[in-house]
């Protein structure tokens, strides 16, 4: 394909013509402006004028600066006028005269090189994406980027406008990285996504087929491989029985899920069949011989790193399975799998000991859960309070003029424009909000600060509220957000979970500290007017994008909305333990994950009293005994006595003691929640208990104060007040004992309730009808 000459042939032309060209192209600078472009180009080609080629090209190519060794300003200015050289480069880039590597495109800083590149094409179809690129909803930055990204693309790449693919695209954002590697070794920057707003907007024009995917991010992420890709992955000699696992993955692929099944090829593939072929490279069947088995037993304690391996007990049963598989499916189809048929060359000996193996995982869990317990208050604490300083400071500084100083928290900042700020508010854009700190000096971009810590926030207190995983924690939309009404007309908001390990989807009643972070989350989405908007979330574990849908949990990342990652979630949570690890000694060498959130909840849902198997429904767990691995208290010993006493419980106790709840009993258990409302709010009293307080609900560490009655707990303080100096002028020492004890309490329980209501009720707003769709 030859590359477009919008110019002519200038490949051989004489340096004066290439130079009067970059000085009359573009007419709309001045003539001191096109002056010294034409002489920084003539400067550039005098230089090129020293390496061998017969064009300028080859020139270039064999040029330091063409291969990208050195920057265009290495070679200073020219001395007779001190005019720059990079405006020459960058003329004969637009010119189509030379086209350079992205390295060495990437190495040189060049001002408007955009404009002058378009200007310079004659091209009507880069113009309309221009003029496309205006009518996108993008911020100026974002429309600068996705305008130098293409006209980057086009120079490299040497094509026109209507030459490009979205195989182009997706080349040129992988050489970009690789680009950006080179010029910043050691800088995560440079791994940085480039081109999603370039491939945005050639979306909506519609210049790429139909069948292209929607984002750059979808067309870049890879789909389910095939069961013959996934085993090609691993170098196996003996192709019979590369045959026989291919036919095996194939069958087992139809009850099980992609990610299962992946997990199993590799330890199928690799880590039995590769490794036995490592042992043996003769092997030709599947019969084992003890000798070869012990080697290649002994091998798999070790990762290929030499690191110990934690997880041999999934290899060996794995491979136990894969045997009996044969077998089993030998008995049905002999003619496909007869031939395969041999001993299992797992002892019965290897599985000795599972069963305390798997106990002592499960010991080092509850241990994990009893060390974090104490701290989570510390952690809820910590992000709170770091969530309402940002958000108060926000508040405060976008209400600030330029140069205002104000005082927050004990400090003072003084708000701030930078010079890149004005440069939006010329563009029409939104200014970010910034201020810098008197005392340190430190510019802070206090937006950024205030979403970075309402997300740590928000996920730290749906995970410990909801005990969800934490891929039902990102795949939350506005849809699971529902409603139910009792006979009694209370209404109770339910949050739909959407099933991650399990095919049912269960519904959980939310709290009040729940429902109002579920509802923060939402009018920080609808705040603007707009319904949360529908993006397409990308399954790492099944390698699948789900139809676009309103997530909660997602965030504008650039040019396109993208729901968080799993990852993502964990280095926020990370990130909080490091910064408490500086003051608290608790949490230095500790690290908080989600899942530790859900065992905590399971943790706290059995020890307030509720049955474990209403516990069970709430997490999600089909079987009993997996909610009773996270439950972690007691010993291990006090745990196992316990479960004796249970299971001889049972031998005398009639059949069906764990079943469904009946009516009757669902009833009493809503009935519950009734009895537990008092004057003062409400009583968190586990279920099916009665009050162990004789109704002292201010003494009481399980009354909940509703804010409604902040005054009356006024009025009953100065009763308080009145008694004490009553027994004070009769000498009741015993009585003004009892009242300080209660004047605690009640004042502990005031302050509480006063926390709770500085954080504001969430207004949703009403609902709006959409407008027909033309």
């Amino acid at each position: 394909m030859a590359p477009p000459r919008p110019h002519g042939e200038l490949g051989s032309a004489s340096a004066a013509h290439i130079s009067r060209l970059a000085a009359t192209v573009w007419m709309d600078a001045d003539k001191v402006t096109r002056y010294q472009r034409a002489q920084a180009t003539e400067c550039v080609l005098q230089y090129l004028r020293d390496f061998s080629g017969h064009t300028w090209q080859e020139r270039w190519d064999a040029s330091p600066i063409g291969q990208g060794l050195v920057a265009a300003n290495s070679l200073g200015t020219r001395r007779s006028t001190g005019v720059a050289i990079t405006p020459g480069v960058r003329a004969l880039y637009c010119l189509r005269v030379i086209q350079p590597t992205l390295v060495t495109f990437r190495r040189n800083v060049l001002h408007n090189f955009a404009l002058m590149f378009v200007a310079g094409q004659d091209d009507p179809l880069l113009d309309k994406y221009a003029a496309q690129v205006q009518a996108q909803p993008m911020r100026h930055v974002h429309r600068r980027e996705a305008m130098a990204e293409l006209c980057t693309l086009l120079a490299v790449q040497g094509v026109a406008l209507s030459d490009v693919t979205p195989a182009a695209v997706v080349h040129f954002t992988q050489e970009n990285r690789r680009a950006r590697s080179v010029l910043q070794p050691g800088n995560k920057v440079a791994n940085r996504l480039v081109g999603q707003g370039m491939w945005n907007v050639l979306y909506a024009m519609g210049h790429f087929p139909p069948a292209t995917p929607p984002t750059l991010r979808a067309a870049l992420m890879r789909g389910q491989r095939t069961v013959e890709e996934m085993v090609a992955q691993y170098p196996i000699r003996n192709q019979a029985v590369r045959a026989l696992l291919i036919d095996y993955f194939t069958r087992r692929r139809a009850d099980t899920d992609y990610s299962t099944l992946k997990n199993l090829v590799l330890l199928v593939a690799h880590h039995f069949w590769e490794k036995i072929e490592r042992v043996n490279p003769d092997q030709a069947d599947l019969r084992i011989s003890p000798q070869h088995y012990a080697t290649w037993r002994q091998m798999i304690t070790v990762k290929d790193n030499g690191k110990p391996r934690a997880g041999q007990d999934s290899i060996v049963i794995a491979v136990r399975s894969f045997y009996f598989d044969l077998h089993t499916w030998a008995a049905e189809e002999p003619e496909s799998w007869a031939a395969w048929v041999a001993p299992c060359p797992v002892p019965p000996s290897e599985l000795h000991g599972l069963g305390t193996r798997r106990r002592r995982i499960n010991e080092r869990s509850a241990n994990r859960t009893r060390q974090r317990q104490p701290l989570l208050p510390v952690l809820v604490d910590h992000v709170e309070t770091r969530y309402d300083r940002a958000r108060l400071l926000l508040e405060r500084a976008s209400k600030a003029a330029e140069g205002e100083v104000f005082a927050h928290d004990g400090t003072d900042y003084r708000r701030v424009i930078t010079e890149a700020d004005r440069k939006l508010l010329r563009h029409g854009d939104a200014v970010p909000t910034r201020v810098i700190e008197e005392s340190s000096g430190q510019i802070i971009h206090i937006g950024t600060e205030e979403e970075t810590a309402f997300w740590e926030w928000a996920a730290v207190e749906t995970l410990r509220h909801s005990g969800v995983r934490v891929e039902e924690l990102i795949e939350l939309t506005h849809l699971s957000v529902r409603q139910y009404q009792r006979a009694n007309g209370e209404v109770i908001a339910l949050l739909v979970i959407a099933p991650s390990k399990t095919d049912r989807e269960r519904v959980i009643p939310m709290s009040a500290e729940l429902f109002h972070v579920i509802a923060s989350i939402i009018r920080r989405h609808t705040g603007t007017g707009r319904p949360i908007p529908l993006v397409s979330r990308y399954d790492p574990h099944d390698k699948e994008w789900s139809a676009p849908m309103p997530f909660l949990f997602q965030r504008q990342n650039g040019t396109t909305p993208a729901v968080f990652c799993t990852g993502t979630i964990q280095e926020m949570i990370s990130r909080r333990g490091q910064a408490l690890a500086e003051a608290h000694p608790g949490f230095r060498g500790l690290k908080f994950t989600p899942h530790d959130f859900r065992r905590i909840f399971a943790t706290e849902l059995v020890n307030s009293g509720l049955p474990i198997h209403i516990g069970a429904a709430l997490l999600g767990h089909l079987n009993i005994q997996t909610t009773r691995g996270y439950v972690a208290v007691f010993d291990e010993d006090v745990v196992r006595h316990y479960q004796e006493h249970l299971h001889h419980r049972r031998q005398i106790r009639p059949e069906g003691e764990y079943r469904d709840a009946t009516g009757q009993e669902w009833d009493e258990f809503q009935e519950h929640f009734d009895r537990r409302k008092v004057e003062l709010g409400s009583c968190a009293r586990p279920y099916g208990t009665p009050c162990q307080h004789e109704h002292a609900c201010i003494r009481c560490p399980m009354l909940q104060i509703n804010p409604k009655m902040l005054a009356r707990l006024d009025d009953l303080e100065e009763d308080l007040q009145v008694r004490r100096k009553r027994a004070e002028a009769e000498k009741w020492l015993g009585e003004i004992d009892g009242i300080d004890l209660t004047l605690t309490f009640l004042r502990a329980k005031r302050e509480e309730a006063l926390r709770l209501t500085r954080r504001g009720p969430v207004d949703l707003g009403l609902p709006h009808p959409r407008p027909p769709e033309a």
